[in-house]
């Protein structure tokens, strides 16, 4: 099948590999030159990486997959799916879908990679408004294979299950969001999480290496192979409800010191930030996202071996 990935970021660039890496033909096209002239080398350089991480087993049948199309008539032209990754701006993303309801088969999958804007922000008005939905990805979903699918109100069930089909289908993790909240639920999530990794340093409790330390040294290390509930299931002797009974008055204790909802302030940001320049230079920021997805590939081979064990 033929995909249309609409805009060619990081994000479009990382869908790009995702679906050529599922056997897809790939056109990417984006409103800027420049970016469509950029993406196929960053594409490049990319899958030689997965390649040497043993992630990826034919890069050049991959990137023969991907071709660069520059007008968006072309892009859309007999694809089978579209996949939208333009600034979180909502005009931009109404006037997109305005022009992609008008160019593609009425049969056709239009899906947003939005992080935070919910589908009916921008698809009311639309004749096709049923075949959209949002398909939200982890950076980079290449390795991080999560995938939020949530749709509008009127969003019809064939197009969830469309969407829902293909990311099985190219190896990603779909979870169906039932009803539409601003920030879907891993950004909820990680939302949470900040915001009270934040007042902790604000109020003096931990510093900023020290918060990082406790999630990449003790929580985040049993998140990296399980979630919260199931986390909490093993951690007493009658699973969850067991759990929840020994533990439960005391998060709703810390709940009730928790509510504060003002926004974090500049002097709290320049803290942290002064923090993380001082362990990570400005300038060495590029190379650490490196390490970072080199670390990401590690993981993600390892778990591509130890699910074949397992079957």
């Amino acid at each position: 099948m033929k995909i249309a990935v609409v805009g060619a970021g990081l994000i479009g660039q990382a869908w790009a590999i995702v679906f050529a890496r599922g056997g897809h033909e790939v056109a990417l096209w984006d409103g800027h030159e420049e970016a469509l002239k950029q993406a196929p080398l960053v594409i490049a350089d990319l899958v030689a990486d997965l390649q040497v991480a043993g992630l990826v087993t034919d890069s050049g049948a991959l990137l023969s997959r991907i071709r660069v199309e520059h007008t968006l008539e072309d892009a859309i032209a007999g694809a089978g799916y579209v996949q939208e990754n333009l600034p979180e701006r909502l005009a931009m993303k109404q006037e997109i879908f305005a022009r992609l309801d008008e160019l593609a088969n009425e049969e056709v999958v239009l899906a947003s990679s939005t992080s935070s804007i919910p589908a009916s922000a921008f698809t009311e008005s639309l004749l096709g408004r049923g075949r959209c939905v949002i398909a939200h990805p982890v950076n980079p979903p290449y390795l991080v294979p999560v995938v939020e699918i949530c749709g509008a109100p009127w969003t019809e069930s064939q197009t969830i299950q469309k969407t829902w089909d293909l990311m099985q289908q190219v190896d990603q993790q779909p979870v169906h969001v039932k009803k539409e909240l601003e920030g879907f639920v891993l950004n909820r999530l990680q939302g949470a999480l900040l915001r009270e990794a934040f007042r902790l340093v604000e109020q003096g409790y931990v510093d900023v290496d020290g918060l990082d330390a406790t999630i990449r040294d003790g929580l985040g290390l049993r998140w990296a192979f399980m979630g919260p509930f199931e986390t909490i299931d093993l951690n007493a002797p009658g699973g969850l409800a067991d759990y929840a009974q020994r533990y439960g008055p005391l998060y709703q204790s810390i709940a009730t010191q928790q509510n504060d909802t003002s926004p974090w302030s500049d002097a709290l940001i320049q803290a942290v930030d002064g923090a993380r320049r001082a362990r990570l230079p400005k300038e060495q920021l590029a190379q650490r996202r490196q390490w970072r997805d080199r670390r990401l590939m590690a993981m993600a081979a390892d778990r591509a071996r130890r699910t074949a064990e397992d079957n």
